[in-house]
């Protein structure tokens, strides 16, 4: 059925007294694919991990959920194009941590706030730096020792400017008293083939990398949980090296402002159903990412706090928009 088809027929349906054009959209929803945009490139391990969620949810939805990549701007894209998607549930995104900066960093006519529909909470990266195999930087300390002998001459790229891994290798860097180079990209694929060809020295960068460090290609330098990672059981944590950080960035998915309550009750439920199959946790389990599921009552909450616990974060690195 069109869209035109369907919302003529509700609109018929609530004019006989049977059901309003909402309670009617609720009830035929998902009549068609439902489109889910995320923030980085195909190959990485927000897609690969993604795309097997989309699958799941597909099965259960009885429709499919077509994945949409739209890198760049630090991840916030797909957020930005919720804000001119219809409010039908039928374009929902991933709404990385970077969306809670948007508004301190970058003159935005929306609110992050305000104009999502916050569905759930899926998961969140572990994060890490890592070298290459044949890097000079055999500890940790080796990689703080040279950034200090090199004032502005360690080059690290991340997934993007803004984002989680860029803004805690910053805080780490003032943590330590060094200075280092910053070389952004669109999603963790392009970033290791800059570092594993040479064009950086490191790569601060969600476990997109672990293939890399499994073939003995790359050094871990540090983990950034709460504690050290399964897979590189040798690599410290921040904690462990006297930085009082952990970073593990929550996303979920959320949907335009004004997508009727029905509707997102619909794809809560299926999502989190899918993101309970084995397939999805074996997926993230090849980059030691684990299952986070908060609800859309819980998931909005978050969103609030984070807000607010970013601002200090982009005060403190004097990276707010200029008013």
């Amino acid at each position: 059925m069109s869209r035109r088809s369907f919302f003529r027929a509700a609109t018929l349906a609530a004019a006989c007294g049977l059901l309003s054009p909402l309670a009617a959209l609720a009830q035929a929803f998902p009549a068609k694919p439902i489109k889910l945009i995320i923030a980085f490139p195909a190959g990485g391990p927000t897609d690969i991990t993604m795309r097997q969620l989309a699958d799941n949810a597909s099965k259960i939805l009885g429709q499919p959920v077509i994945v949409d990549n739209k890198p760049g701007a630090g991840g916030t894209l797909p957020a930005q194009a919720l804000q001119t998607s219809q409010p039908d549930g039928y374009t929902v995104a991933q709404i990385p941590l970077g969306v809670f900066r948007l508004g301190y960093t970058t003159k935005i006519n929306w609110d992050p706030l305000k104009d999502i529909s916050y569905v759930l909470n899926v998961t969140g990266y572990a994060f890490g730096i890592v070298v290459p195999a044949d890097s000079p930087f055999k500890t940790w300390a080796d990689f703080v020792a040279y950034a200090k002998a090199n004032p502005g001459k360690l080059t690290y790229g991340s997934t993007g400017n803004l984002t989680s891994p860029h803004l805690t290798t910053e805080i780490v860097a003032q943590k330590a008293g060094i200075q280092l180079q910053h070389v952004p990209y669109k999603g963790s694929a392009d970033l290791m083939l800059a570092v594993l060809s040479g064009q950086l020295m490191a790569a601060a960068d969600s476990t997109g990398f672990a293939p890399q460090v499994e073939a003995g290609k790359l050094r871990v330098l540090n983990t950034w949980g709460e504690k050290r990672l399964a897979k590189f059981p040798d690599a410290p944590t921040l904690k462990e090296l006297g930085y009082d950080i952990v970073q593990n960035s929550p996303f979920g998915i959320g949907a335009p402002k004004g997508t009727p309550p029905e509707v997102v009750k619909k794809l809560h439920d299926a999502f989190k159903q899918a993101m309970e199959e084995p397939s999805y946790v074996a997926s993230l389990g090849r980059y030691d990412m684990l299952p986070n599921y908060m609800s859309s009552a819980t998931y909005t909450k978050f969103a609030q706090d984070t807000v607010l616990r970013e601002k200090a974060v982009i005060d403190k690195l004097g990276l707010a928009k200029d008013k």
